[in-house]
């Protein structure tokens, strides 16, 4: 039986204050949206969270954006976080779901599975007239959290390069990926990987920023052959909104496949690589 990787706000609402339940805000906001996560986290957010900054949970030595940390970086990381391997960790952020999936993809990528996102986030939490707070929490207390990569869930530009029989599935918006809008990074071209086809994050989720429920995620992936029958690497522009994907085939029962993490910004940014337009 797969277990949803979403909960309610009802849910967070209920466990709030259990011992073992760590809450994080991991907003990002994109290039251009002049706005920033830990700000706006600042001014109001769950209470009891603590914001997790995408850009730091990440390898420090490349010029690609938040790319996966190693291993002993995100033990020392999560450690110092309040996260242990016993922990139940909830992640959100500050659009409905946009760049919390990230953090559950990554806690899950380190091996440890009790991570779930919260559907609607911050927004769903205030239309409801929930508490939020400001200013910024204490530090956690420290724990121990031990990794166990997962190194199936991930590719790498040696991978895409090699050629794959996996479907490579794009969460860009259609003319990003089609090549007629530009992409938000100054002078990186918009196309697509060969091959690759369009999934837009934003078609799994409703209005209000909650998910779509597993059925229609299903349907939405048969349109492109995503019926698990065929293994599937998710991408995007910096290896962010790739993870609603990975979130969406998880909830609609499918295998959540692997994803390509320097993704469109990286495949883009290099000359041996063929940019494809529709």
């Amino acid at each position: 039986m797969t277990v949803d990787p979403l909960v309610t706000t009802e849910w967070l609402a209920g466990q709030i204050d259990a011992a073992d339940l760590v809450v994080f805000d991991a907003t990002k906001f994109l290039p251009g949206e002049n706005k920033d996560g830990a700000e706006e986290f600042a001014r109001a957010h769950i209470p009891g969270a603590h914001f997790f900054d995408i850009d730091a949970v990440a390898d420090p030595d490349t010029p690609l954006p938040h790319m996966v940390p190693s291993p002993g970086r995100f033990e020392r990381l999560m450690g110092k976080l309040g996260v242990s391997n016993a922990s139940r960790v909830v992640f959100y952020d500050q659009k409905g779901i946009a760049s919390a999936p990230r953090g559950w993809w990554l806690m899950g990528l380190f091996g440890h599975e009790g991570a779930v996102v919260l559907d609607g986030g911050l927004p769903k939490w205030m239309r409801e007239g929930r508490p939020v707070e400001a200013g910024l929490p204490k530090p956690p207390a420290p724990a121990t959290f031990r990794a166990s990569f997962r190194a199936t869930r991930l590719r790498g530009i040696g991978d895409m390069l090699a050629g794959t029989d996996d479907l490579i599935l794009d969460a860009r918006p259609a003319g990003r990926f089609a090549g007629s809008a530009p992409e938000p990074r100054p002078g990186l071209p918009s196309g697509h990987i060969p091959g690759s086809r369009n999934v837009p994050s934003a078609s799994l989720l409703h209005p209000d920023g909650t998910m779509l429920d597993p059925a229609a995620l299903r349907a939405a992936f048969a349109v492109v052959g995503a019926d698990g029958a065929r293994s599937v690497v998710t991408s995007c522009g910096s290896g962010i909104t790739a993870t609603i994907l990975s979130l969406g085939l998880l909830r609609a029962g499918l295998p959540q496949g692997a994803v390509y993490d320097g993704s469109w910004t990286e495949w883009a940014g290099r000359p041996d690589t063929v940019k494809e337009t529709d």
